[in-house]
């Protein structure tokens, strides 16, 4: 750990070091006068570890993205880190005393030392140098001869300081197929088509964490010219521009944890090939293809099959009717939005999902059988048929009635017309409609007999406790529920927030709470 001064490297300024377990980018390498010595001004991947923004005694050295991002260090505080060879022989070292005793004992078989060290890093598909300090190649040639067989390389939150050290390494890898390269700070190439050879095989690249924007993104695209599939959560990416002529291959994109701005969404429709695409925790409200009338299809992401919204602040159910006209859309994760349903019960939200899509097999990682697409199917038949009837249905239903549901006729060729008795009329949202029975019973405590309570589908789990609290006695702290349903018998549900209702939990009329206390 550590340089002296002299062996501080020429082109130092651009490098990563680590410092303290913590990472950093050098930013400036000389004298801090009044000091006495050479300094090099870094700055922290973690800002929080900086003092100041690149200056001292008004004098400025660096700068930073944060105002207090930097810091002055001596070299023989840091680590310039090592070559990839090295790295790989420190992740993956052979006990010292097996080595010792010269054979090696693998599936009862005994192994002299000398054939493993021969045959060592060659058979690796796979080499994961996490959180190490590689950060160059190492003599030319030695990595195809020692590691000619890795298929995907980890190189996540090394000291790797741009796009060309990454080069010198996986050139020499010519099965490389996977990259991972998150939380990493590499400078952009300046010619992105030179390294092309270097990475002409790469189907996978992630790029978790690396503070680039989308503009940066496709300035590196020319590098991947056989990319099927791209990680690139938790950056700086907010508008999107169309990648005319780049990614083409692209099967797979994820953009979770970045702030997009979402009308540049449809900009991602040019990539021909995308069946994969995630957009949790990206802020997205409103999805809309104008190019489609309510029930057709829309020409943008002919391929996509499955899409993933959570997290999201997604309240209107018009987005649902305009995901439905995806074509090939058969995977939806739509969890933590806040599509609410009449009754407030999400699993009634669920079936409306499920019936506004038609060609849906699997909801939020659920398999959608038969039997339930049939339930949610007529349920929103009858749920909604008084305002079916009301805008004309048996004739012909109103534009507006067709814009909030555009499947509706669909499902009325398919299973008929609903008939009087089977509507679902709305009623008031009044406190006898949401009455639950339930049954407490107390599994730790024989001699207590179940009590049966009618309450309020509304009460959060807080005041459950409470009531729980003037009948035992024993503080709401202390207590733990779970609950059972006749509907899915042996199975125990946990109820862990206080602050959560038992509608939220799907507990309904007849199931039973497990109430045990500590």
């Amino acid at each position: 750990m550590g340089v002296d001064e002299a062996e501080v490297p020429v082109d130092a300024v651009g490098k990563r070091v680590s410092c303290g377990g913590e990472r950093a980018t050098v930013r400036y390498f000389g004298p801090v006068p009044p000091t006495a010595g050479l300094w090099l001004g870094v700055e922290w991947d973690n800002p929080d570890r900086g003092k100041h923004d690149g200056s001292h005694e008004g004098v400025q050295y660096f700068t930073c993205r944060h105002p207090t991002g930097g810091s002055f260090v001596r070299p023989a505080k840091v680590s310039f880190g090592v070559d990839y060879l090295t790295a790989v022989r420190q992740e993956y070292k052979i006990d010292s005393e097996e080595v010792l005793s010269e054979e090696i004992s693998i599936s009862k078989k005994k192994l002299k030392w000398g054939n493993i060290k021969e045959r060592g890093f060659e058979s690796l598909p796979s080499v994961l140098l996490s959180r190490s300090d590689v950060s160059w190649s190492g003599a030319d040639g030695e990595i195809r001869t020692t590691t000619p067989n890795v298929e995907w390389l980890d190189l996540t939150g090394t000291l790797m300081s741009c796009w060309e050290d990454v080069a010198t390494i996986s050139q020499q890898l010519d099965r490389l197929e996977g990259l991972q390269l998150s939380y990493n700070r590499l400078r952009l190439p300046p010619d992105p088509s030179a390294l092309r050879h270097a990475f002409s095989a790469l189907k996978v690249v992630v790029l978790n964490g690396c503070q680039l924007t989308w503009p940066q993104i496709l300035e590196c695209a020319p590098m991947w010219p056989q990319l099927e599939d791209l990680c690139v959560e938790e950056n700086s990416i907010t508008e999107l521009q169309r990648p005319e002529g780049l990614l083409q291959s692209l099967k797979s994109l994820s953009l979770s944890s970045n702030p997009l701005v979402q009308d540049s969404v449809l900009s991602l429709s040019a990539l021909p090939r995308l069946e994969q695409l995630n957009l949790s925790k990206t802020g997205l409200s409103v999805i809309q293809f104008e190019d489609a009338a309510p029930g057709s299809h829309t020409a943008a992401y002919a391929a996509l099959k499955n899409l993933n919204l959570d997290h999201n602040s997604i309240t209107e159910w018009f987005v649902v009717n305009e995901l439905a006209k995806l074509p090939s859309l058969v995977r939806l994760s739509c969890r933590g939005n806040k599509l609410v349903s009449r009754d407030g019960n999400p699993k009634t939200a669920n079936q409306m999902l499920i019936a506004k899509l038609g060609q849906l097999v699997v909801l939020n990682s659920c398999e959608i059988h038969a039997d339930d697409r049939r339930g949610a199917e007529l349920d929103y038949i009858k749920m909604f048929g008084e305002e079916w009837l009301k805008a004309g249905g048996r004739s012909q239903p109103s534009p507006q009635f067709i814009c909030e549901h555009p499947r509706y006729q669909a499902l009325i060729s398919k299973y008929g017309a609903p008939e009087e008795g089977e509507l679902r009329k709305p009623e008031p949202f009044a406190l006898k409609n949401q009455l639950l029975k339930i049954t407490f019973v107390f599994p730790d405590d024989a001699n207590r007999k179940p009590l049966e309570k009618k309450l309020p589908a509304s009460m959060v789990v807080q005041k459950v406790k409470g009531l729980l609290y003037r009948l035992l006695k024993v503080p709401a702290a202390d207590l733990r529920l779970t609950y059972t349903s006749p509907k899915m018998v042996g199975t125990e549900f946990e109820i862990d927030s206080d602050l959560k209702t038992l509608q939220f939990y799907s507990i309904e009329d007849g199931d039973q709470v497990l109430v045990r206390w500590s």
